[in-house]
């Protein structure tokens, strides 16, 4: 789950956008006798998204100018999970499609999508991929089945101004819950309705943070057994230790407010509002609390997630539909190392710094080695919000492991809602008999993955 997708596409596409002269470093399509190959692609934008959508179909344009034996046929949307996998089974997906990283292994297990690695030496920037992300896209004999697109983390955000105020050191977030406990007593006593510390608890947003915070101390959602079958893991010390935080800070410290059952829009709000001094997020709620809520970077910090044994991750690629032919899978490869390459990373963060968009913000790439070093220093280059508020995050990305979503995520998630609602609207919820219920759902749940 990653929120505020939408809003973080007008960087997404415009930092894709590239001029004729810039490739992906692949050769010319094959001339056929039934003239240009085209392929489907999604990820356009609706007509009402009017500056996306004309930086998409520039893009397209750029693209189909480079390479003129290739041509996009483009469609709107990405994945939407209510309807993926009948389309899917149904053969009406695109030639090459979004889809979230938690999706890609279940894919390649039903054999739905095309091996595109006879093809990859002809685009050498493949090479240049996280290798923990090209696995999400790869089967255990490693063939390939699609490419990453972005990668996310979560980590503590907090509000700096109320930091100041209560006398905490706004550069030095908390690196312990203990810590995030303490600094939430001194943010709550600053009173004018200020809250120390938020959490989720509605929409299945409360077993998405559920999950991170576990991680986060060390513990798993779900685990493969001996047989390759996927077990609840969460009835365990790690989960009992997150919710009696939340029980503890909720009702005896006092620190989390008295308007629970909250879902997404909720802290984004509190927190541009300045009535929130912490809460779990991701870097794109950040950006939700200045283009949506009018706050300003400047006001926010952000660290790595407290525990630091792990973190919640995410993200997307594209993968190819089954049965696709090689010229097709060429012309798929062409398109998605054109539309995201490090050789133009400079150019686009200089393009999206003039039309207004921030550039700066700390996020897990998807490249290594010399690619990322150019992401790097482009990003500093061009940077248009205060990066030092968020060092500390991106300090510790490369420290601190980033675990992806269990399967049927959302189905799961709904269930530790209830363990979340539980914990933070009855004082004498018991911990334990809630752990173990939710461990009797889940089992169910995952006793359908395949």
């Amino acid at each position: 789950m990653k929120r505020g997708r939408a809003l973080g596409l007008s960087l997404a596409v415009c930092a894709t956008l590239a001029c004729a002269a810039c490739g992906g470093g692949a050769p010319q399509g094959q001339e056929t006798a039934g003239g240009p190959v085209t392929i489907t692609v999604n990820g356009l934008p609706p007509a009402t998204d009017e500056y996306n959508r004309a930086v998409f179909e520039e893009n397209v344009k750029a693209f189909e100018a480079r390479y003129p034996d290739y041509r996009i046929e483009a469609k709107e949307g990405f994945m939407d999970p209510q309807t993926f996998s009948a389309k899917i089974a149904g053969g009406q997906l695109e030639d090459v499609f979004y889809i979230y990283l938690t999706d890609a292994q279940n894919l390649i297990a039903r054999r739905q999508v095309s091996d595109v690695s006879p093809y990859l030496a002809d685009f050498p920037v493949t090479k240049d991929y996280k290798p923990g992300l090209m696995r999400v896209f790869s089967d255990d004999k490693g063939k390939v089945y699609g490419l990453p697109d972005d990668n996310y983390s979560l980590g503590l955000l907090y509000n700096r101004a109320l930091y100041k105020k209560a006398g905490l050191d706004p550069d030095k977030p908390p690196l312990t819950w203990a810590e995030v406990r303490e600094n939430a007593k001194r943010l709550t006593a600053l009173g004018d309705g200020v809250v120390g510390y938020g959490d989720y608890s509605k929409s299945n947003t409360g077993g998405w943070h559920f999950t991170a915070e576990i991680y986060s101390v060390g513990g798993d959602v779900a685990v493969k057994d001996a047989t390759g079958a996927w077990k609840p893991a969460f009835n365990s010390e790690q989960g009992r230790q997150v919710l009696r935080q939340l029980k503890d800070m909720r009702w005896t410290d006092d620190t989390m407010g008295k308007r629970q059952l909250l879902e997404y829009d909720d802290l984004v709000k509190l927190m541009a509002s300045a009535k929130l001094g912490q809460m779990i997020g991701s870097t794109g709620d950040l950006t939700n609390t200045v283009t949506r809520f009018k706050a300003t970077y400047d006001d926010f910090g952000m660290g790595p997630i407290p525990g630091g044994q792990g973190t919640l991750g995410g993200g997307s690629g594209y993968m190819f539909k089954a049965g696709l032919s090689p010229e097709k899978i060429k012309a798929g490869l062409a398109w998605l190392t054109f539309r995201k390459n490090p050789d133009r990373i400079d150019a686009d963060n200089a393009r999206a710094a003039a039309k207004g968009l921030p550039v700066g913000l700390p996020e897990p790439n998807v490249w290594t080695g010399a690619s990322e070093r150019k992401q790097l220093e482009a990003t500093e280059k061009h940077a248009t919000i205060p990066t030092k508020n968020f060092a500390p995050f991106a300090a510790a990305l490369g420290r601190v492991p980033v675990k992806l979503e269990p399967p049927n995520a959302q189905q799961i998630y709904a269930v530790l809602d209830t363990a979340m609602q539980k914990v933070l609207t009855d004082e004498n919820a018991d911990v334990d008999a809630l752990l173990a219920d939710a461990e009797k759902q889940v089992g169910q749940i995952l006793a359908t993955v395949k």
